[in-house]
C-alpha cells in the first residue's frame, strides 16, 4: 500500500514539472501574436505612459506631449479614433481621441517592411474595433473629423496590436 502511495506521488510530481516546463513554451505562444508596427519618428523620444481616463480627464497637461496610451480603435468612413476599452465610461466621440496617422511617419511590422496599411494576403491588418497601444503627440487643437473629437493623437511612432 505504502509503494503503491508513493508510486502515485513520483507520477503527480513528474506531471507537475513536465507542466511547469512546458509553461514557458505556452506562453510565449501566446505572446508572439503581438504585431508591433513603428516608424523612424520621434526614436529618440521619451514618450509619457498614460491610462486613457486620465488623458481625456486632463488633456490639457498632455498638449504637444509624446504619450503612450491604449484604447479600442475605431476606423469608418471619416473615423479614425481611439476609445477607451473600458465597460464603464462614456464611449461617445467627446471622448475619445482622433488618431492622425501620417505620411511622414510610416509604420512598419517590426523586423520587415510591411507597412501598416499594406494588404499582405489581399486583405489589409485588421485593426479595427481591436485593443490597440499606440504612441505619438497629443494635439488638443486638433479635434478631428467635423470638431468631434476631444483631441487627437498625432505623428504616430507605434502601434502595438
Amino acid at each position: 500500500m505504502v509503494f503503491a502511495n508513493e508510486k502515485r506521488s513520483a507520477a503527480m510530481l513528474y506531471n507537475q514539472l513536465a507542466i511547469l516546463c512546458l509553461l514557458p513554451v505556452f506562453l510565449q505562444s501566446c505572446g508572439s501574436n503581438k504585431k508591433i508596427y513603428k516608424s523612424n519618428c520621434d526614436v529618440n523620444i521619451t514618450f509619457k505612459k498614460v491610462g486613457f481616463t486620465q488623458l481625456i480627464d486632463s488633456i490639457k497637461n498632455y498638449d504637444q506631449q509624446y504619450v503612450e496610451v491604449s484604447g479600442t480603435y475605431r476606423e469608418a468612413k471619416e473615423q479614425s479614433a481611439l476609445y477607451n476599452d473600458s465597460l464603464f465610461v462614456d464611449h461617445s466621440k467627446k471622448h475619445a481621441l482622433w488618431v492622425n496617422f501620417s505620411q511622414d511617419c510610416p509604420l512598419y511590422l517590426k523586423g520587415t517592411r510591411t507597412g501598416l496599411f499594406e494588404a499582405s494576403d489581399g486583405e489589409f491588418t485588421p485593426m479595427n474595433n481591436k485593443k490597440i497601444i499606440i504612441r505619438g503627440r497629443v494635439d488638443l487643437h486638433n479635434t478631428g473629423h467635423l470638431g468631434l473629437y476631444k483631441g487627437a493623437i498625432d505623428r504616430v511612432s507605434s502601434v502595438e496590436l
